[in-house]
């Protein structure tokens, strides 16, 4: 795949308006969900959960990419077309989530690092014939006594350079995710400092490893305090402090900034994102989501497993994903939540 190929990838990723939707949970992930609302997790179920999301009218409006998990990447609808097909024939890019998960790194109690570069170049050339055209790569850090390291830093930022340059070379734009995790009871000011670090360190080394930086996206977290941290923080605290991170690390080759909700409940990550694209300061990145839990929530409750309720749930989507694609342009009050 040529290099305008890439562009015009990116270039619609980070369309005006539009966002991406995560729905690559692994088998486990999407389990925990569906038990949730009781729902049996089966491939099926899976599959009838993914149509009903993919089939939303107008979702193309306001979601500019999906990111499948491979099973999805392989289902079809029941009118017998491959996802990826007619996610494409809606105007939508789809995308695949390529990494294998985490594992304990050795010799570094309480972090993790993530696996799956193992025959990735192979793996991308079967995705790309099912129709993907970007992927991408998560790398977890928790904040804790004494973590994330500067070793644990290291090793996740070189696995996800060497993830973005294999995409590269095989045609894919890779979508780069280092996640600080809003798990324990850390100020702002702490998650701030731990999300400039881990920053500087992917960028220099996606720079080590030749990668394109115009060619591919970052997924980072938003810098907020801790779950468990008695003071939180307002959408504006919120943007000040992640845009002052992103200004410090990012370089501005990078076309466009998807951030992850990591947690957030949907109001918060669609507010906070507000918050960054009203600065009086114009930031040299495209601003906008890859929002998983974040989108799918109210769809999920209301769906609960019965066909009967698709409408039901399309619409819930279908709102959340207008009012992440105002807040990408701005333009989200909280009176639009009652809409």
């Amino acid at each position: 795949m040529s290099i305008q190929s890439l562009e015009t990838t990116v270039a619609a990723l980070i369309a005006p308006g539009r966002g991406i939707l995560a729905a690559d949970e692994s088998t486990g992930t999407i389990e925990k969900r569906f038990k949730s609302v009781s729902v049996p997790c089966t491939a099926e179920t899976r599959r009838q959960y993914r149509e009903m999301l993919f089939a939303t009218p107008g979702l193309n409006e306001s979601i500019s990419g999906v990111i499948l998990f491979e099973e999805t990447l392989q289902q079809r609808s029941s009118a017998d077309v491959p996802f990826p097909q007619m996610l494409a024939e809606r105007g939508i890019v789809p995308g695949i989530k390529v990494d294998k998960g985490t594992v304990a790194l050795a010799g570094f109690t309480g972090e993790k690092a993530t696996q799956g570069l193992d025959g990735l170049a192979e793996r991308l050339v079967a995705y790309q014939k099912l129709g993907a055209r970007f992927a991408k790569w998560r790398a977890v850090l928790t904040i804790g006594a004494g973590v994330p390291t500067a070793q644990g830093i290291a090793v996740n930022a070189a696995t996800l350079a060497h993830y973005a340059a294999i995409c590269q070379e095989q045609g894919l734009v890779p979508i780069v995710e280092p996640e600080v995790l809003m798990d324990g009871d850390h100020n702002i000011e702490t998650c701030a400092l731990v999300s400039e670090q881990v920053l500087h360190e992917v960028f220099h080394a996606l720079h080590r490893q030749r990668v394109a930086l115009e060619l591919m996206l970052l997924k980072p977290n938003m810098v907020v305090p801790g779950t468990s941290c008695k003071e939180q923080a307002t959408p504006g605290q919120v943007a000040a402090a992640t845009l002052a991170c992103l200004r410090r690390a990012v370089p501005a080759a990078v076309p466009g900034i998807n951030f992850l909700s990591g947690g957030q409940s949907e109001q918060m990550a669609t507010a906070n994102l507000n918050a960054m694209n009203v600065s009086s300061v114009k930031q040299p990145w495209v601003l906008s989501f890859s929002y998983g839990r974040a989108l799918q929530a109210p769809s999920l409750k209301a769906w609960r497993g019965a066909a009967e309720n698709n409408a039901m749930a399309q619409q819930a989507l279908a709102k959340r994903a207008r009012l992440n694609a105002a807040a990408r342009e701005g333009r989200y009050t909280a009176a639009m939540e009652q809409g």
